[in-house]
């Protein structure tokens, strides 16, 4: 499948995971300008860092834009009327686009959206759909309109969650397929077929803190679920004591547990039985408040965790 028809383009992305799609763009189209969130505080020393899809296209000699606003931004707006573009493609970028920014390219707005539209709208697709225990997803290719993921879908490819995939996991297997969607809708730009999509959807927030709270009364299987949701950020987490404990690596034991939900079922030689609303989950690797991460059956050897100990 020839995908060399060339466009005169620009992109619009922002983290790490929108940087391969920014370099699949370089191979094959004209990318005349990259858009990106403006630089914000990062490492230990807070010090201004671009975002990696502006440092990647700097690499690449590509020109960078980073507007702190595009709603009556009439410079921005001139910079992009000025190209003359085919057409700018999105991915992660995390702003809303207004009306009179998608008008400006020939053929609109492409953007690349990890979920199975209408289903979660919004900045998290990927986590919900791991928190949610969906058994299946999709990557969509959208021609973007002033909502959030609210426009046509040219293009979409249906997968099955794998059971042990994490967001991380997930989300990168998701675009990379979106990739090669992108491509072939931007061969085929004159003859997309748009379906609309229902009014009604689901929304994906962006995860706070609290979503990565271990939450013991549910099975043990929605608890893993919730684990592969919010990686790497915030993260699976509970209390003991007051204190934070960072759960790095569980799993779900199915089968009946008795006993109240968050309680210490058994110390083994390598890890920590907790009873869940429904089965069991093998604590396997923690990490406490200001410590390093260890192996959970040492945790509860240095902190006075046995069978019976509630955690929070």
């Amino acid at each position: 499948m020839s995908l060399s028809t060339s466009r005169r383009l620009a992109f619009f992305g922002s983290p790490a995971w929108a940087v391969p799609v920014l370099e699949a763009l370089h191979d094959h189209h004209q990318v005349v300008l990259v858009v990106a969130q403006p630089d914000k505080p990062a490492g230990r020393g807070l010090s201004l860092t671009p975002p990696p899809v502006a440092q990647r296209a700097r690499q690449l000699g590509l020109p960078v834009a980073q507007p702190h606003r595009l709603r009556n931004n009439a410079e921005f707006a001139q910079q992009i009327r000025a190209l003359d573009l085919d057409v700018a493609v999105t991915a992660a970028y995390g702003k809303i686009l207004p009306a009179e920014l998608l008008e400006l390219p020939r053929h609109g707005f492409l953007n690349l959206h990890p979920s199975d539209l209408p289903k979660y709208r919004g900045p998290a697709p990927v986590q919900w759909t791991l928190i949610n225990g969906d058994p299946e997803t999709a990557v969509c290719i959208v021609q973007t309109d002033p909502g959030m993921d609210t426009g046509p879908v040219v293009a979409r490819w249906r997968t099955t969650v794998e059971p042990d995939e994490d967001a991380v996991r997930l989300a990168n297997r998701l675009r990379d397929r979106g990739i090669q969607l992108l491509l072939e809708a931007l061969r085929d730009l004159e003859h997309l077929t748009p379906e609309p999509q229902p009014l009604e959807g689901t929304h994906a927030p962006m995860l706070k803190k609290e979503d990565g709270r271990v939450r013991w009364t549910e099975a043990a299987r929605a608890i893993y679920d919730r684990h592969r949701g919010v990686q790497p950020w915030p993260g699976s987490w509970f209390e003991h004591e007051g204190k934070r404990v960072k759960a790095i690596s569980l799993r779900p034991r199915e089968g009946r547990a008795s006993g109240v939900a968050g309680t210490v079922l058994e110390v083994t030689p390598n890890s920590l039985i907790v009873t869940a609303g429904e089965g069991a989950v093998e604590l396997l690797e923690v990490q406490p408040e200001g410590k390093r991460p260890m192996r959970a059956a040492d945790w509860a050897r240095g902190y006075g965790v046995k069978m019976g100990t509630h955690l929070a």
